[in-house]
Parts: structure tokens; C-alpha cells; sequence
């Protein structure tokens, strides 16, 4: 069975670029890099059309990029092409990564993977994988939605507020599960309208925080996500619709 997710990205490698939220991706970059001192591997977790990691790549990191709609990768490796930048970019599932202790850094932003799944079993194999993908010493940087935010505010005026081709419908957010349930519509590379049910899970701090720790990650930060504007002091309200999560997979000791 396609997913919701799969319908929605098969062909939107250049409408997606256009979407107003990936504008950030400079200081998001910036906060990147300040995070990677002394360190030069990175995976891009979900990488989407690689406007993370081509931007890392022109700064001197060594990426690699996964995704698994391969529209997104073939805009990826195009922009990739155009710039003579060399990036690994790879058609995979982020629930099943086979990377062992490889990177030093993993990245996973915008919703790029986690937490789309449709099980919340899913999205902790994402995390579950990205810890086996680290080096020990390693770091995982990534944004997930806050579950703080459906509570105090209406998603779907959220969602709609920037004008962007992708728009959103009859949100329903379920105080059992803290998955927000909306019939989200876009348009295709080629103009066509894309119409999907689809559903995510909202994360709470606490919940978050001690997936990862049992998980083995360590040094857990959560602030709030800004678009373009990442930083660790911005603390995390209601108000905030995502949030900016840092965590360390400890140093294995001998």
C-alpha cells in the first residue's frame, strides 16, 4: 500500500522547492556547522531535494543524502550537478538504514522522515537507526512537530498562513494518540493536484526526551525551531509548531 507521504512526493521535486518553508536552510546551516566543530561526515536523513545538504557540502563537509521519493533525489543530484558538488545521495528507507558507526553527524529536519510514519513503532526505528549510523561521539540534529502546539493552537491556520501551493483541510487532532489527522492538497511538478489523507505524530518534550535516552542517546536538547533561525537558547513554548532537538551518542569507553 503507497503511503500518504510516498503519493505526496513522487513528483513534486521542483514544487517543492518553492515551498516557503524551505527558505531557512542558510541559518539553518549556520546552526549545523556550529554544532559540527571538529567533525566532517554527515547524513542527511530525508533529505528531500538536498538544499541541506549541498549547502554542507559547499562548506566542506563530506555528505550523504537519503530519501526515499526518488523525484526529490533526481532534483537533488541536479542542483548537486550544477554546482560540480560531489554528494552521495541514495534512494533508501529511513526506517531501515544500514549504516553502522559511519557519520559523525546525522541531520533529519523539516519532517523529512520522522515523524511522517504511520505507526509510531516506524518513527522509532527512524531514531533507532540513525543512532546505529553514528560514530560514538556523534551527533544527531533534528526537528520534529510540537505536541505543546495542536493544544493552544489550530493547525490547519497554521499551515495555510503562508500561501504556499500545499494547503490543508479538516484538521482533526487526536488527544489519544497526538496524531493530527488533515486532507493536505498540492500541485505536482507537472501541475497536477495531489490529494492525500494524511497523518503525523505531535511529540511532547518529556515523550521525546526519553525515546531517545532508551534509545542510548545522551545530552538531549530541545528548544524551540525557528525557521532559519536555530539556536539552542530559544526556548520552547505552545506557540512554537516545531521543535529543534540536538542529542549525543556517547563515547564508547573501554
Amino acid at each position: 500500500m503507497i503511503q500518504w507521504y510516498e503519493k505526496l512526493f513522487a513528483n513534486s521535486g521542483l514544487t517543492y522547492d518553492e515551498e516557503q518553508f524551505t527558505s531557512g536552510t542558510l541559518g539553518e546551516c549556520d546552526f549545523i556547522e556550529s554544532e559540527a566543530i571538529g567533525l566532517s561526515r554527515i547524513l542527511d536523513i530525508g533529505c528531500g531535494t538536498g538544499r541541506h545538504a549541498i549547502e554542507l557540502s559547499k562548506r566542506g563537509y563530506k555528505v550523504t543524502g537519503i530519501d526515499l521519493a526518488m523525484a526529490q533525489l533526481e532534483r537533488a543530484r541536479q542542483k548537486a550537478s550544477d554546482q560540480n558538488l560531489d554528494i552521495d545521495l541514495r534512494q533508501m528507507d529511513a526506517r531501515s538504514l544500514s549504516f553502522e558507526a559511519e557519520f559523525d553527524m546525522a541531520i533529519m529536519l523539516c519532517e523529512g522522515a520522522f515523524p511522517l510514519m504511520e505507526t509510531d513503532e516506524m518513527n522509532f526505528q527512524i531514531l533507532q537507526g540513525a543512532y546505529r549510523a553514528l560514530k560514538h561521539g556523534g551527533k544527531l540534529i533534528f526537528t520534529t512537530l510540537n505536541g505543546l502546539f495542536p493544544l493552544h493552537h489550530s493547525t490547519t491556520d497554521f499551515c495555510n498562513q503562508d500561501g504556499g501551493k500545499t494547503s490543508y483541510h479538516g484538521s482533526r487532532f487526536d488527544l489519544m494518540t497526538f496524531r493530527d489527522y488533515n486532507v493536505t492538497k498540492s500541485q505536482d511538478d507537472e501541475g497536477n493536484t495531489i490529494e492525500v489523507e494524511c497523518n503525523e505524530h505531535y511529540y511532547v518534550p518529556c515523550e521525546l526526551s526519553w525515546l531517545l535516552k532508551s534509545i542510548g542517546f545522551v545530552e538531549v536538547m530541545i528548544s524551540a525551531a525557528r525557521l532559519g533561525e536555530f539556536s539552542r537558547e530559544h526556548d520552547l513554548t505552545p506557540d512554537d509548531y516545531e521543535m529543534l532537538v540536538v542529542c549525543v551518542k556517547p563515547v564508547c569507553h573501554s
